[in-house]
């Protein structure tokens, strides 16, 4: 969703050098995205405030002579590093006792409700240049097949599966429909790829087992960046609302999205090649990790034969 606003700073200006500081293992992502000429790894976990690592990064990037910084997230902690690093302009939301932090403060429009659009809010604005928000990764398929050599044919159909949610169970689609979708799939001659993190290394497992091992099961034996090369050369791609669903997005790949406890409307893939699977009962969206009725309708009321349809 961020490379949307990447986007928009290269056509606004062309000749800047754009650096994007990220989450360690989002760095082979974002050096996928032709708009970014260098990526800085943060060395951080999630929610670590380590205020002299910080520092010492910031004070590291002095030397880059950057003019501006734009903050996507609204932590404090998120404001340090461009203070730190003296870069004159600092561009964000205000968020939580950023004050000085952030000295180029974007009001906050309410209305924008998506992701994207609150990342673009924070874009520079000039009426004089129109820009298209079409972004796309680099991709290697000829990679991907050297990977998969001996197990896929150039005129094999190709479905990829990433039954993996990192936030939680409220987001998964159960496994059981999962499988039944690789069946049908596999009696009417695709071939199967599982895709994800060894976070879903159980999901995988239980796929291997449901299909009797006629599925090629990548979870977790690939790196980030093989795994944008493998979806490439999909011929559609099937998730829940998931970091794998927006690269599919940036791909360009026919997708099919279901979502449980997340709302489409906030962060859906963006791609004209995806259809978003959602029944919007009266308790949905929550946003919980588990359910907090503990049936998980909004998904287990998704059937195999509806997403079939839509696939194969």
């Amino acid at each position: 969703m961020a490379q949307k606003l990447f986007k928009v700073i290269k056509d606004h200006y062309p000749k800047s050098k754009l650096h994007v500081a990220s989450p360690i293992w989002t760095i082979p992502l974002v050096s996928r995205m032709p708009e970014v000429d260098k990526s800085i790894a943060l060395p951080f976990s999630h929610g670590e405030l380590n205020l002299l690592k910080r520092y010492q990064l910031g004070k590291s990037l002095k030397v880059e002579s950057y003019t501006q910084a734009i903050v996507l997230t609204n932590s404090f902690k998120s404001a340090l590093i461009p203070f730190f690093a003296n870069i004159p302009k600092r561009t964000g939301f205000l968020g939580e006792m950023r004050f000085g932090l952030i000295n180029d403060c974007i009001q906050k429009d309410k209305s924008l409700y998506r992701t994207v659009d609150q990342f673009l809010a924070l874009a520079p604005k000039n009426k004089n240049i129109k820009t298209s928000l079409s972004t796309y990764l680099v991709s290697k398929p000829n990679q991907a097949r050297k990977f998969l050599k001996g197990k896929l044919k150039p005129s094999d159909k190709v479905l990829g599966i990433a039954p993996g949610a990192e936030y939680g169970e409220a987001k998964r689609w159960p496994i059981e429909y999962f499988a039944k979708v690789a069946i049908e799939a596999i009696e009417n001659n695709w071939k199967v790829i599982l895709l994800g993190s060894s976070n879903d290394h159980d999901l995988g497992r239980s796929l291997d087992r449901l299909t009797k091992n006629k599925v090629i099961n990548l979870i977790g034996k690939t790196k980030l960046e093989e795994v944008i090369d493998v979806m490439s050369i999909c011929n559609s791609f099937l998730s829940n609302d998931s970091g794998l669903m927006h690269v599919a997005a940036s791909l360009g790949i026919k997708q099919v999205a279901i979502f449980g406890s997340s709302d489409p409307k906030k962060t859906p893939p963006l791609s004209r090649h995806a259809k978003l699977i959602y029944l919007g009962l009266s308790c949905s969206p929550c946003f919980e990790r588990t359910c907090p009725l503990q049936h998980t309708n909004c998904l287990k009321n998704i059937k195999p034969e509806d997403i079939i349809r839509k696939i194969i």
